[in-house]
C-alpha cells in the first residue's frame, strides 16, 4: 500500500483529542490534500471540506490560508513532486505564451502558478491594464481566440472590494483567467487572498527567468 493512500486515510480520522496547534495542522493538511486531489482552488471551501472530514465544528480552529497553502506545497514536494514540477512548467509556459499575445497591455502573472502551489487544474492568472476591457477582448478576436467576458471581484485593500471586467480563454489547453485594471492600475497591486499582503505579480521576463531557473517557488 502505498503512503498516498496511508495519508488519506490518516488524514480522515475524527479529530478527538488533538491539542489547537496540532488541530490546525490537521486541518491544514486535510485542507491541502483536498485541493491537491479534486482541484479545488477556494481556501474557505477547502478548509470547510477539512473540518467536515475531521469533525470539527469549532470555526476558530480553522486553519489560515497562509497555513493550507504552506502545507499544499508540502504535500506536493511529498507526494507529487515529478508530474506537479511537469505540470507547473506547462502551466508558466502557457502563462509566457498568453503574456506575449497581450504585451501590449502590460500582462502580469499572479496567483498560484507563479508562487508555484498550482495544482494540474488551476487557472493560470493574469492581471492586464487598459484604458477598457473591450480593447482586451478586440485584440484576442484579432487572433481568433475564443474568450467569454466576466467579472471578478478584487480586494484592493482592507476596507475596500471592487468588481473589474474580466475575460476567460484557453491557450495550450489551459484554462486563463484575466483581470483587466485601468492604466495605473500597474502601480499598486491588490490584496492576496492567501496572506492579506500586496499580491506578488511577475511580468513576462520574470516569468521567463524563472522558467530558466530549475523549477521552485516564486
Amino acid at each position: 500500500m502505498n503512503r498516498h493512500a496511508n495519508t488519506r486515510r490518516r488524514s480522515a480520522r475524527p479529530a478527538v483529542g488533538l491539542r489547537a496547534g496540532n488541530l490546525r495542522r490537521a486541518l491544514a493538511q486535510e485542507a491541502a490534500r483536498i485541493m491537491a486531489q479534486h482541484g479545488i482552488h477556494d481556501f474557505l471551501t477547502a478548509k470547510r471540506k477539512a473540518a467536515e472530514r475531521l469533525g470539527v465544528t469549532d470555526a476558530s480552529a480553522l486553519p489560515r490560508n497562509v497555513e493550507i497553502e504552506s502545507a499544499l506545497a508540502e504535500y506536493q514536494r511529498l507526494f507529487a513532486a515529478g508530474t506537479h514540477e511537469r505540470s507547473l512548467t506547462a502551466q508558466r509556459r502557457a502563462a509566457l505564451h498568453a503574456m506575449h499575445q497581450l504585451s501590449q497591455f502590460e500582462p502580469r502573472l499572479v496567483g498560484p502558478v507563479l508562487s508555484g502551489t498550482a495544482t494540474e487544474h488551476a487557472d493560470i492568472q493574469l492581471h492586464l491594464f487598459a484604458d477598457c476591457a473591450e480593447n482586451v477582448a478586440l485584440q484576442l478576436v484579432d487572433q481568433g481566440v475564443a474568450h467569454e467576458i466576466t467579472e471578478r471581484r478584487v480586494r484592493l485593500d482592507a476596507e475596500r472590494i471592487k468588481a473589474f471586467p474580466g475575460l476567460r480563454f484557453a491557450i495550450e489547453n489551459r484554462r486563463v483567467e484575466v483581470t483587466v485594471f485601468p492604466r495605473d492600475g500597474v502601480r499598486q497591486a491588490p490584496v492576496s487572498p492567501v496572506d492579506g499582503r500586496p499580491m506578488r505579480r511577475a511580468d513576462a521576463t520574470e516569468l521567463a527567468a524563472l522558467l530558466d531557473a530549475p523549477v521552485a517557488r516564486a
